[in-house]
């Protein structure tokens, strides 16, 4: 865990990480952009950039601990959350003839974007460039997968 920790001082490495999560959270935003998603590549860059400046405080901080990293990383899932709640009820509402739930895989990217940044803050930067594409194969393929009906729960019952 102790190459995790920084120096407030290591400029190339604060700039490096805080990239990093721009760049991941971007990913996404241009994907769901593309898709003319109601959250898109502003929001998703910042969602991420925000959980990276959040998990990058307590790496600075002395005395060091993980501890308080991990309650940074608990509120960050917390507080992400309630964006995402706030994406599924504002798409659910404007389809008032029928009770849906729509928006459950806007509000999972934004919850994926805070968890790149988390791991971008951390300087995990493997984990963040794989789990952005991995995001982005979900995203896509998987949607080009489900439109050929493979995937259709109501008719595979």
């Amino acid at each position: 865990m102790s190459s995790v920790f920084i120096d407030a001082n290591n400029w190339g490495v604060l700039i490096g990480r805080l990239t990093l999560s721009l760049c991941a959270g971007g990913v996404i935003g241009w994907n769901r952009q593309l898709h003319n998603k109601a959250a898109g590549l502003r929001t998703y860059m910042l969602v991420s950039l925000g959980s990276a400046l959040f998990v990058l405080v307590p790496l600075q901080i002395e005395p060091r601990s993980s501890e308080a990293l991990s309650r940074a990383i608990q509120g960050i899932a917390t507080g992400v959350g309630f964006l995402g709640a706030g994406e599924i009820l504002h798409r659910s509402r404007q389809e008032t003839s029928q009770p849906r739930v729509v928006g459950l895989t806007s509000a999972a990217a934004v919850w994926v974007a805070a968890a790149l940044g988390i791991a971008a803050g951390c300087g995990l930067w493997q984990l963040s460039l794989v789990g952005a594409f991995f995001t982005l194969l979900v995203l896509s393929l998987v949607k080009r997968l489900e439109k050929t009906g493979l995937f259709n729960e109501s008719e595979n019952m």
